[in-house]
């Protein structure tokens, strides 16, 4: 089923509401996953509506927040978040964020008590539209065996980055710091098919390729990404005084309980350091550079971070959005939540 951005916005902001969200928080939540789903990344978009109205209709998630931003510095805050829905915390502090970074050069708010915030390529890429480098991370709860161990501990703790070339242009990656994100392994569960045994490991911390035994996911590069792991969550977690590690509540466990996440936005204004003129050339050569390697066998093009999704933001603008036929069936049905997710382990599935 193809669908036009502003239908899916309107559908998705519609469900949300009459789950319990404000109509403006509704419409913020809507933003950020349909900006996942234009960008291709169908795990961050609408898949995701059932689950949070589920969490919004038991109570897991404050749909009457008090939100409240505290200056602690010249280039430092705090969000308090209240555990509403973490898309429209993450974005509001961003906000805040890039007004700070404007006028001192550098701003660094960390965003706590939040639920789940969706693709944190929309929060780096408000920084970007601003002419300032945007980095956002953020982080989630246990499924990733640290390197050399078989329990899991650390979340896939998110990393993402954007920074703004000429005429509008930019480079932004986001990215998980596991090899493959959970959502593939759902989706090869529900294709009974395989998968690669780099992605996850079962119960005896064995690579498996059998995607009904997954324990728990890897990291990327093995001690590589579980350094860089473990880096989101200092930053995301132990500085804003949160849960950390194998603390942090489960996405599925209890759908009544608030889930106290954290997250961190650094922005940065190039104009503290060169001219803004002279960084965006330097980012916009890069852009062209990378596209003029030549490619290696196999490969038709060398892509800069962000190229292939900004391409199919323009193609879904076009031709539609792609939307799996029964999340199409569930936004126009009138089924708000049917406890598909209640006290639910993916793991233990």
């Amino acid at each position: 089923m193809k669908v036009t951005k502003e239908k899916l916005k309107d559908l998705i902001s519609t469900k949300l509401n009459k789950a319990g969200l404000t109509e403006e928080h509704a419409n913020g939540v809507a933003d950020v996953l349909v900006h996942a789903d234009a960008r291709g990344v169908h795990s961050h978009g609408a898949m995701r509506v059932e689950y949070y109205a589920e969490r919004i209709a038991k109570g897991g998630i404050n749909n009457k927040p008090n939100f409240k931003f505290e200056k602690t510095g010249p280039c430092t805050a705090v969000f308090d978040g209240d555990n509403g829905v973490g898309h429209v915390a993450a974005k509001l502090a961003m906000d805040e964020a890039i007004k700070m970074a404007k006028e001192n050069g550098i701003a660094v708010v960390g965003v706590k008590k939040i639920s789940h915030s969706g693709a944190l390529s929309y929060f780096v890429g408000q920084a970007a539209h601003e002419n300032l480098i945007g980095i956002s991370v953020c982080q989630s709860d246990p499924m990733v065996v640290p390197f050399g161990g078989a329990e899991p501990y650390y979340g896939t703790n998110p990393i993402a980055f954007a920074a703004p070339g000429k005429d509008g242009d930019q480079i932004t990656f986001d990215m998980a710091t596991t090899v493959q994100a959970w959502g593939k392994v759902l989706h090869a569960r529900s294709k009974n098919e395989p998968i690669p045994e780099t992605w996850a490991v079962d119960s005896n911390g064995e690579p498996t390729t059998d995607p009904f035994k997954v324990n728990a996911l890897l990291p990327i590069a093995g001690p590589k990404g579980y350094g860089l792991m473990m880096m989101v969550d200092v930053l995301s977690g132990i500085l804003l005084g949160l849960p950390f590690g194998g603390k942090v509540s489960s996405m599925y466990h209890d759908l009544t309980e608030y889930r106290n996440l954290g997250q961190l936005h650094i922005v940065i204004n190039p104009d503290f350091f060169t001219t803004l003129s002279t960084f965006q050339e330097g980012i916009s050569t890069t852009m062209q550079d990378l596209n003029n390697i030549k490619p290696a066998p196999g490969y038709d093009k060398v892509y800069y971070p962000g190229q292939r999704s900004a391409e199919r933001v323009k193609k879904y603008e076009e031709n539609g959005i792609e939307i799996v036929d029964d999340i199409y069936e569930y936004l126009t049905s009138d089924v708000i939540h049917n406890n598909a997710y209640d006290h639910k382990n993916p793991f233990a599935e």
